[in-house]
C-alpha cells in the first residue's frame, strides 16, 4: 500500500513523503533542510530511510533544502536532464550525490514502486508530474501547473488518491492589492498555477468511485482559503456522484497526517 505524507506545501516551500513498507521517497525538497528533518521525525521517518528524491522542477520552493540535505547524507536525486542542469547551475550540492535521469513521458521501476513521469505546462525548464503506484494503489501528483492538458487527465484518471495544486481563488487573486498586475498575470497564465476552478474541473473530469483522497497543495496564503478550495472540490465530486472521497488541504507549517492512498478492502 502506498502512503502519502505532505511535510509542507505552499508558495514558500513544498515537500512530501511517498512510502510503502519497503520504499520511502521524497517528492521535492523545497522546505529548509531543518524543517524537512524535523517534520520527517514528527511523521515517523528519518533521512536515513530516504531511497531517493523525485524532483518536479528546479524552482527554489521545490529544491531549496537540497544543498544542506546532500551534505547530511548521500542522496539519489531523480530528475530530467534539463532539470538537473538547471539545479546544478544554481545550487552547490554536497556529499556524493547520485543522479538518476528521468525521461519525460516515461515510466520506471523503483524497488516495489512504478513511477510514471509526464510533462506539465509551467514556467520551468522541464516540469513534470508523477504517478507513483504499487500493485494495489495509485497516487497522482500534480504541482505547479498553468493549465490542465488532456495528457494530464489521461495520466491521473485511474488514481486512488490525488495530490494536486489549487493555488488561488480567482476572486481573491483579482482583489489582492499586494501583488502587481504583472505578478497576477504570471500566476494565472498558461504557465503559472492552477486556480480552484481549474483544479475542480480536472477533478470532475477524472473522479471515479474508487477515489479515496484529494489532497490540495500549494495554496496561496493571500489569494486562497482552505474552506473555499475544499468546498469547490466537493461540489465537483458531488456533481459526478463521487461522495466517499475525502478532500483536505495540505498544511503549510507542519506535516499533514499520513494517508493511505487506496481504501483497505474489508475481508
Amino acid at each position: 500500500m502506498v502512503r502519502l505524507t505532505v511535510l509542507g506545501s505552499g508558495s514558500s516551500g513544498n515537500c512530501a513523503v511517498v512510502s510503502t513498507d519497503r520504499t520511502t521517497l521524497l517528492i521535492d525538497a523545497g522546505l529548509s533542510a531543518k524543517q524537512i528533518l524535523l517534520r520527517l521525525e514528527a511523521a515517523g521517518y528519518a533521512l536515513a530511510q530516504i531511497d531517493g528524491i523525485l524532483l518536479t522542477h528546479e524552482h527554489q520552493d521545490h529544491t531549496g533544502g537540497l544543498e544542506v540535505l546532500t551534505g547530511k547524507r548521500d542522496l539519489c536525486l531523480y530528475a530530467t536532464a534539463l532539470t538537473q542542469e538547471a539545479i546544478l547551475s544554481t545550487l552547490k550540492l554536497r556529499g556524493r550525490t547520485t543522479w538518476k535521469m528521468m525521461t519525460t513521458g516515461s515510466a520506471f521501476d523503483l524497488q516495489d514502486l512504478r513511477v510514471e513521469c509526464f510533462p506539465v505546462p509551467h514556467d520551468a525548464v522541464d516540469p513534470v508530474g508523477f504517478v507513483v503506484a504499487d500493485c494495489e494503489s495509485r497516487l497522482g501528483i500534480l504541482s505547479d501547473v498553468g493549465y490542465v492538458t488532456n495528457l494530464i487527465k489521461d495520466r491521473l484518471r485511474a488514481s486512488h488518491s490525488l495530490f494536486i495544486e489549487a493555488n488561488y481563488d480567482a476572486e481573491l487573486l483579482d482583489a489582492d492589492t499586494k501583488r502587481p498586475w504583472s505578478t497576477k498575470q504570471r500566476i494565472s497564465s498558461r504557465h503559472g498555477h492552477l486556480s480552484n476552478e481549474q483544479a475542480a474541473e480536472l477533478l470532475e473530469s477524472i473522479a471515479h468511485p474508487e477515489l479515496h483522497h484529494v489532497v490540495l497543495g500549494h495554496l496561496s496564503d493571500d489569494c486562497n482559503a482552505p474552506e473555499r478550495a475544499i468546498r469547490r472540490m466537493q461540489e465537483s465530486l458531488q456533481r459526478v456522484g463521487v461522495t466517499e472521497a475525502r478532500v483536505l488541504c495540505a498544511e503549510r507549517h507542519k506535516a499533514t497526517p499520513t494517508l493511505e492512498v487506496a481504501r483497505r478492502l474489508l475481508s
